[in-house]
């Protein structure tokens, strides 16, 4: 056994059944999801009577309780946001798993006993990211699923607060925070909850973006060795079945310091897998080995697992909470102020390639992905989508290059690099990978050194218009919908496009050696820019990505003259 003190076994659970199975399964923390804000809305989950009631269930048993709030937030739902975070504070609920930015400051110092814990979906990938949200008020995070040993590792050492890492269950092919491809494709957003999982469906002919469930069962006891406090397993919309034999195996493998045999393996297998698991990502294999989907024979393995719900022997730790109260009132930020004349436009763009560059004249600023910035009409970079531990001094090396070669701003990907970018003297803004959805997350972004923030594309215009901060929106352009630590491929070959069953085409880009999958059709607001003034929209930014050099040209000449489109296109509601 190793000295080191085991980390917390972290279950999940979307409905009471699945709690009880948790708690039988010999689980030392579970989460759960309630009525609002929870990313998987699709679950059973939780009203607040029986949340109420799992707490004590929890805490008799000597397991904690977190509460997912882990979506984004608009304006109009802080208050209410707040007040039901007021009500599981009441409740004796151990944490919250905050994934929006702008919630996570309305909460900051307003419980002295109750953790929060930074969700996946905050994209968090190195210790500058767990430094910032440490200031944040945050004493967790769970780190992206994407991470190496190695990076896991790193991260550990150098973090300033607890990291929560998976070890079992479905894994997102796009980095973890930075899918837009649901809200995008059919409306249904994943930063809201209610992910259509398009990257289940078959593209190509076949199915390149599904990936087999991470099963991390033969890296025990290095995991324990890592610095990680807590191993999560995923699993909310999984069956009480799956949540006992899952959490029954890994609570035996912790306690014994081991790694799975084979027959536990197969167990795991047999009681949920898609044609089997992968630890590409932990081990540094990333290739289409890590594809997969749910065959019959898996489905028919699940079937014939017949499980007894008999509770795991072990030492129940005593928990107490004291009695709470909330005294502090939250206000929530005002709407911005209506703007009665509409001021000029202020007009940015990036360009995936210099060659593409057009439009010295019309845009303010140009950027150009850091690893391919050339003095060629561009004064700005975008900076890489994440930087994990093994990447950041390549981070470094290629902002001093930019830097040297004449690049003066900056659009942030992460509030990670913020600290980072700005060592170099360069001026920051906010890119839309930053999801912003309100005031509040704005207001962070712009206290910590961003210029101007870009609003999320999920939004509709009046949301942009009532969000109080100097921020700009994309007008133009194809929206990157996933970003790929996994290239995408078909029989281990790499793919350009992407097709589905409607016949919609989505092309794939290269942006600090990740894919880069782009929406279909692109934003066009060409005719609509009165729309854009009657919201107070200034700031407008253009997306140039597979458009050649005088395609561009011809996209700035109908924004000049307000022309309509003659093709496919996305607006921004209004």
């Amino acid at each position: 056994m190793n000295s080191r003190r085991l980390p917390e076994l972290l279950a999940p659970a979307g409905s009471p059944e699945a709690l009880d199975a948790a708690i039988k399964g010999g689980a030392d923390a579970i989460y759960v999801g309630g009525h609002l804000l929870n990313a998987r809305m699709n679950a059973r989950n939780f009203t607040e009577e029986q949340l109420s009631e799992s707490v004590k269930k929890c805490h008799r048993n000597g397991v904690k309780l977190y509460v997912t709030l882990n979506t984004a937030v608009l304006d109009r739902e802080l208050l209410s946001a707040v007040e039901y975070a007021d009500g599981l504070y009441k409740m004796g609920v151990d944490a919250l798993i905050v994934a929006d930015l702008g919630l996570a400051f309305a909460l900051k110092g307003r419980y002295d006993d109750m953790g929060i814990h930074a969700s996946t979906q905050a994209s968090g990938h190195n210790a500058e990211c767990a430094r910032e949200l440490q200031a944040l008020g945050f004493d967790r995070m769970v780190c992206a699923r994407e991470l190496s040993g190695k990076d896991i590792k790193k991260l550990c050492e150098e973090s300033p607060i607890e990291i929560e890492q998976f070890i079992h269950g479905a894994m997102c092919v796009s980095q973890s925070g930075q899918c837009l491809a649901s809200a995008m494709m059919g409306g249904r957003s994943g930063n809201r909850g209610v992910c259509a999982q398009p990257c289940r469906m078959c593209y190509n002919g076949a199915y390149p973006l599904s990936l087999k469930d991470m099963c991390l069962a033969l890296h025990i006891p290095e995991l324990i060795e890592s610095g990680v406090c807590s191993l999560k397993i995923e699993g909310r919309m999984k069956s009480p079945a799956y949540v006992y034999e899952v959490t029954r195996t890994y609570r035996r493998l912790l306690d014994e310091g081991r790694n799975a045999t084979e027959d536990e393996l197969n167990t795991l297998s047999e009681i949920f897998s898609r044609s089997g698991f992968t630890d590409g990502y932990y081990v540094g294999e990333i290739n289409g080995e890590m594809n997969g989907v749910r065959r019959e024979s898996d489905i028919s393995a699940t079937r014939s697992v017949k499980t007894e719900f008999k509770s795991v022997k072990r030492d129940i730790p005593r928990i107490t909470v004291r009695e709470r109260s909330v005294t502090e009132t939250f206000v929530p930020p005002k709407a911005a102020k209506r703007e009665k004349k509409s001021g000029k436009p202020i007009n940015t763009a990036r360009f995936l390639f210099p060659e593409q560059i057009v439009g010295e004249g019309y845009f303010s600023h140009i950027y150009l992905p850091l690893e391919r910035f050339e003095r060629c009409g561009a004064d700005g970079v975008v900076l890489p989508p994440s930087v994990f531990p093994t990447k950041e001094a390549e981070l470094e090396r290629l902002l001093e290059r930019a830097v040297s070669k004449g690049a003066t701003h900056a659009l942030v990907c992460n509030i990670g690099q913020i600290k980072t970018a700005e060592k170099y003297g360069l001026i920051l803004h906010g890119d839309i990978r930053l999801n912003v959805f309100n005031t509040l997350n704005a207001k962070i972004l712009t206290e910590l050194g961003l210029r101007d923030v870009m609003l999320s594309p999920e939004l509709t215009l009046p949301q942009m218009r009532d969000i109080a901060a100097p921020k700009c929106a994309v007008v133009y352009g194809r929206i990157p919908i996933m970003t790929l630590t996994k290239p995408i491929d078909l029989k281990g070959q790499p793919v350009s496009v992407l097709r589905d069953k409607t016949g919609a085409t989505f092309q794939i880009v290269k942006e600090f050696g990740y894919d880069i999958l782009l929406n279909s059709v692109p934003f066009y607001m060409a005719d609509k820019q009165s729309k854009l003034d009657e919201n107070g929209i200034r700031g407008r930014h253009f997306n140039f990505t597979t458009e050649s050099r005088r395609e561009a040209a011809e996209v700035i000449e109908h924004y000049k003259n307000g022309v309509p489109s003659t093709g496919n296109i996305r607006r921004i509601a209004y």
